[in-house]
């Protein structure tokens, strides 16, 4: 009767076991088709926009002055206002951004307070990009009376990524072994040695990826620039004044599409539509060209 009890569990088992491996197969044949089709849509959105305007792009339209009536206008000035704000942005953000990251996970206390905050940076990170392009309006336009200027553009662009980037940091801080904290710690060093010695160093993969994000968001926005800094550019190719006006290429995408009388404003949208999607890509596989030269070196 052992035997035969045996028989039975080891039957029973089997059946389960065989039963399980045909669930894992299914689960993982859904998971790859889902995630396939998921791929094969991106890819086909990528190849569309690029294939109505990447094969029309010229040099001329990338760094020529927009035209309001006549055809063959280019987007050189609001092109150099994307990258210009982009970077006052992050220069505003980063170091913002990164020190309240770090202050949250290392050095702020437990309690309900803090929880509270981060709440409030957790909130702040999904709040639509109006609301923080209706801020700029109060504090730049009306408060300061700058009027719609790229120093407004950017600073409300840097208060826009500073939730991400403190989130990001915060995260990808806690999520070093506690194992390299301690053994920093045991070699004498100070908690800010630490920090920026052993912590950071190894927490870069995910800072990084978040300030890729935050970039190719800062570059392609356009309700907080068109809130803040306006419709309209300077005219001049390569304006530094912070006070001019700042259309990025994203606001005149939309404005060529929406409101402009040129012959040509398909063909322009779909230009500066693949400029834009280039370029963000391009920012992002600039960004992620360090981590891997830095994951070769530690192979």
């Amino acid at each position: 009767m052992k035997t035969a009890a045996k028989a039975a569990a080891t039957n029973a088992f089997s059946a389960r076991s065989g039963s399980n491996r045909l669930k894992d197969k299914i689960f993982s044949l859904v998971v790859w088709g889902v995630s396939l089709v998921i791929v094969a849509i991106i890819l086909g959105l990528l190849a569309l926009i690029l294939e109505r305007g990447a094969t029309h792009l010229s040099w001329d339209f990338i760094t020529g002055l927009p035209s309001e009536i006549e055809e063959g206008g280019g987007i050189g000035p609001s092109l150099f206002n994307s990258f210009y704000m982009m970077i006052l942005s992050l220069i505003v953000s980063i170091p913002f951004g990164m020190a309240a990251g770090i202050y949250l996970a290392e050095f702020a206390p437990d309690n309900k307070f803090i929880a509270f905050v981060r709440i409030c940076v957790e909130g702040l990170a999904s709040v639509p990009s109006l609301i923080f392009g209706l801020f700029g309006i109060a504090l730049f336009v009306e408060m300061m009376g700058l009027g719609l200027t790229i120093i407004g553009g950017a600073v409300s662009l840097a208060f826009l990524n500073l939730p991400v980037l403190t989130r990001v940091t915060e995260e990808a801080i806690r999520a070093v072994s506690q194992e390299i904290k301690q053994a920093s710690f045991s070699l004498g060093a100070t908690h800010l040695q630490t920090i920026r010695k052993a912590l950071i160093p190894s927490a870069i993969s995910g800072i990084v990826t978040g300030i890729s994000l935050v970039a190719g968001r800062a570059f392609g926005e356009s309700a907080v620039i068109i809130l803040t800094a306006g419709v309209t550019t300077s005219g001049v190719m390569w304006d530094f004044n912070l006070l001019s006006p700042g259309e990025t290429l994203a606001v005149h995408l939309w404005y060529v599409q929406s409101e402009a009388i040129v012959p040509d404003a398909q063909l322009i949208s779909q230009k500066a539509a693949a400029v834009l999607l280039i370029v963000v890509l391009a920012i992002n596989f600039l960004f992620r060209i360090p981590l891997w030269v830095r994951e070769r070196k530690l192979r």
